[in-house]
């Protein structure tokens, strides 16, 4: 048992009594749970997370260590950024693609509507041709569905799988996030544990 807290974007154990914590305030986290064999797992699933597998890494991990069986696995999805916030560049996208063949069905094009630029259109005409400004569409990505996949490729079953509705992004009345509130904010912990 360490004697200091522990750092990293994931942690499994089997031991009771003892909480795992992760801190977020737009990133996905996800918290597993074997209560047949006792072991527990929590992940902290930013995009590079997502895109390197934490949580199906982190499920095989479990299974490796305490013999865990998917269909015993439980797991929660916590509150974080979704789709409808989270714009994402060339990067992410390119770094989903490489690593996933569904990558294209996490993304999806929103225009964010910006009321000043609809009250004062002229304030924003460009002098590019048409279809080549930076006006329009952005590619948003799921992070909540990404990690749901990786969950379901682990052959955790889909009934065995929460996800929380609200979006960090969109409920800073409640939740903290750090992409809407410039970095300004706190963090919020979602914890699992077994008890003896």
């Amino acid at each position: 048992m360490p004697k200091h807290p522990l750092k990293g974007d994931g942690v499994i154990t089997s031991h009771k009594n003892v909480l795992l914590g992760i801190q977020v305030a737009d990133c996905v986290p996800v918290l597993v749970v074997d209560a047949k064999r006792g072991g527990i797992g929590a992940f902290h699933a930013g995009w590079r997370g997502t895109a390197k597998r934490i949580v199906e890494r982190g499920v095989g991990s479990m299974r490796a260590v305490f013999g865990c069986k998917p269909s015993n696995l439980f797991a929660a999805i916590g509150p974080c950024i979704h789709a409808c916030c989270y714009a994402i560049g060339d990067e992410v996208i390119d770094e989903f693609r490489s690593q996933f063949s569904y990558a294209d069905e996490l993304f999806s094009e929103v225009y964010d509507r910006d009321p000043i630029k609809e009250k004062y259109p002229l304030l924003f005409l460009t002098a590019r041709a048409p279809g080549h400004s930076n006006i329009g569409p952005q590619k948003h990505l799921d992070l909540v569905e990404a990690n749901r996949r990786q969950l379901l490729d682990a052959d955790v079953p889909e009934a065995n799988i929460w996800a929380a509705t609200e979006c960090t992004s969109c409920r800073t009345d409640l939740l903290f996030s750090h992409r809407k509130e410039a970095g300004y904010t706190g963090r919020m912990m979602d914890v699992i544990g077994l008890v003896e």
